[in-house]
């Protein structure tokens, strides 16, 4: 692709979830090779992104939230189709998202747009027949479909008859290390990170991040470490999943697990923090039963941390027991029991830490970007 390129991203967040860290890392890579890049990001509670994104962006204001899920959703689509509208014309249109996508339907029926581009980074089974009408159409709709995963590119040809070329995630190791940088020490004060050992997860309370089973891991392991402290970081999400919470913090409640000094709930981690706060713990877990790929996995193997996760794809694509405690999610025996091992086990432990790093070279930016270059001029050329 010898000229630069105007390309849109949109993805349906300023906060760091694992699409929308997808999009901004890829919108700094395609401008680092000299194109033209605008993210658009539904700005939920106008404070904008935290860290202003390494190219142009523009950020949709979305108004309060309707009680209904259905109706929140409709009305983010409105808004993207509205801003989007008023927008210059881009080579590219390229969605992240069910919401944006859907956008980007609605303005190619209009023809204010000639194509567009969605990733999918996995696919959700919604008890809404509106919200799965949305995500059915947010697939097939757009003039290409990609995916992070072999996983899902074999779901998406086994649900929707839909080839989707994937695309790889990567992993900034100039950010994500493990050399300390000053900050470990005040994050660790202000975090009340005293025990032994810790242990972190990042996406919040939900049920595909498998909480109760990690939390009930967590409860067992106590038992033989009373000191050992659990961070669960994160959880910006659409959904409050509140019945799911209340089954957590019942169960927390009932082990008398102290909120807040055994285990450490806080929210969303500051853009300079999070590299640091992987630095504070001994050991990364995250047995989620469903994932696009698995972003934070990454991030933590390059801050030098023990990974123990799901024995299952898409985390089995690229960790192997020799790089990982691989573990059934639904077994909290299992999660527990590898929990000890990064402790009693420290030759193991080691090992899989060294060996993980081969990976790192593999899940570049750059590659990413070169990946949805060829794939944008493809598209193109044959429409």
């Amino acid at each position: 692709m010898s000229k630069s390129w105007r390309i849109a991203l949109l993805t349906y967040s300023t906060k760091p979830r694992g699409s929308v860290v997808h999009t901004l890392e890829l919108a700094a890579a395609l401008s680092h090779l000299g194109h033209d890049v605008c993210v658009y990001a539904l700005d939920k509670d106008g404070a904008g992104f935290e860290s202003p994104p390494a190219c142009d962006y523009r950020l949709i204001p979305a108004q309060p939230a309707p009680s209904s899920i259905d109706a929140l959703i409709e009305q983010r689509i409105q808004e993207f189709v509205t801003a989007l509208s008023q927008s210059m014309p881009y080579d590219c249109y390229h969605a992240q998202d069910c919401i944006s996508a859907n956008a980007l339907s609605v303005l190619r029926a209009h023809q204010q747009i000639p194509h567009f581009v969605r990733t999918v980074h996995h696919i959700e089974d919604y008890n809404s027949p509106y919200l799965q009408q949305c995500q059915d159409r947010s697939i097939r709709d757009p003039n290409l479909c990609l995916c992070v995963s072999s996983y899902w590119q074999i779901q998406l040809q086994k649900r929707y008859q839909i080839y989707a070329p994937r695309v790889i995630n990567g992993v900034n190791t100039q950010r994500f290390s493990a050399e300390p940088n000053g900050l470990e020490a005040a994050l660790k004060q202000q975090l009340g990170l005293h025990g032994k050992p810790v242990y972190l997860t990042i996406g919040g309370i939900e049920p595909r991040k498998n909480s109760i089973a990690l939390l009930q891991a967590f409860i067992d392991l106590l038992a033989d470490y009373p000191q050992a402290q659990l961070v669960i970081a994160g959880g910006a999400t659409l959904f409050d999943y509140q019945d799911y919470r209340q089954q957590f913090f019942a169960l927390a409640n009932q082990a008398g697990v102290a909120l807040g000094k055994t285990l450490i709930l806080p929210g969303v981690i500051a853009d300079a923090h999070l590299p640091v706060l992987y630095r504070l713990a001994d050991a990364f877990v995250f047995p989620s039963v469903k994932e696009g790929w698995g972003l934070v996995v990454l991030e933590a193997i390059a801050s030098g941390l023990p990974v123990i996760t799901s024995n299952q794809p898409p985390f089995t694509e690229f960790l192997s027991p020799d790089r990982a405690f691989l573990v059934n999610p639904n077994a909290s025996s299992d999660i527990a029991q590898a929990m000890r091992a990064v402790v009693t086990q420290p030759h193991l432990t080691d090992a899989l830490i060294q060996i993980s790093q081969s990976i790192l070279p593999h899940y570049s930016w750059n590659t990413s970007a070169q990946q949805h270059l060829n794939h944008y001029r493809h598209l193109i050329d044959t429409i």
